[in-house]
């Protein structure tokens, strides 16, 4: 009688709500058991964890703030505990650095306070985070790093934001080139305009904004959460593991 194949394990920062949460869902859906962050709100992280637990799969949350990289070292030592004590593990499989938050301002109005705080959670914190628990991610993993489509196309407002995650991508390329070697693919997904409450929720709930966004994008629709959460489980399935230093953007075709 063969020995059943363990579960894989992933670790979604900001998995607690937003596309995270959609994320964590969909990976439990096709059998993946989950760690997901939060910062400020337990009650809607442990509420994740009970429907990822109602699908049958294991699911822990743990505390995070991504833009404080002087709490990773503890934040590691609590994963490698929760694996321990959880699954009887020592590593998990993919990485999914989701965490984030926006700022919308014109280049002329962004302030320095607003770029730094967007360096700490987009940039540093994914950085130094992914180093921090290299030693937990198993070889043959995934990581797989969130940009945003404006890394392609310019809107006014962005230009802080969207500088961020173009340093993501070119993260995510070297990452792939020094990881290779431990057998671990590094992606990133690029979502377009989605309905969900980041940034205010406006283009959830501006139907001005959403009709123009809509327009503008090739399939007629702004992107819904699900249509994130399934490609982000799709890049992380079993057969995709030869994919490695991509990009790949997930926005119906938006400003092509």
């Amino acid at each position: 009688m063969s020995t059943p194949t363990p579960s894989t394990i992933a670790l979604i920062t900001g998995g607690s709500r937003g596309l995270g949460r959609n994320a964590a869902l969909h990976l439990a859906g096709q059998g993946t058991d989950v760690i997901l962050t939060w910062r400020s709100r337990e009650d809607e992280a442990l509420a994740a964890v009970r429907e990822i637990e109602a699908m049958g799969r294991r699911a822990v949350a743990l505390q995070l703030d991504t833009a404080r990289t002087g709490g990773f070292a503890a934040f590691a030592d609590a994963v490698r505990h929760a694996l321990a004590t959880r699954w009887q593990r020592q590593h998990f499989d993919y990485l999914v650095n989701n965490a984030g938050s926006g700022v919308h301002a014109s280049f002329a109005d962004t302030t320095e306070a607003q770029f730094d705080e967007l360096v700490a959670v987009h940039l540093r914190g994914p950085f130094f985070l992914t180093q921090a628990l290299l030693p937990l991610i198993a070889d043959g993993g995934r990581i797989l790093n969130v940009s945003s489509g404006l890394a392609r196309f310019a809107l006014p407002g962005y230009a802080a934001y969207a500088s961020m995650k173009g340093g993501i991508e070119v993260l995510t390329r070297y990452l792939a080139k020094e990881l290779g070697a431990r057998r671990i693919s590094v992606n990133t997904i690029a979502p377009g305009a989605i309905e969900t409450d980041f940034g205010g929720g406006a283009v959830r709930d501006n139907a001005q904004l959403n009709q123009a966004i809509a327009s503008q994008t090739a399939l007629g629709r702004v992107g819904l959460p699900d249509d994130i959460g399934a490609a982000v489980a799709a890049l992380l399935s079993p057969g995709t593991g030869w994919i490695n230093a991509q990009r790949v953007e997930v926005s119906g075709g938006q400003l092509i």
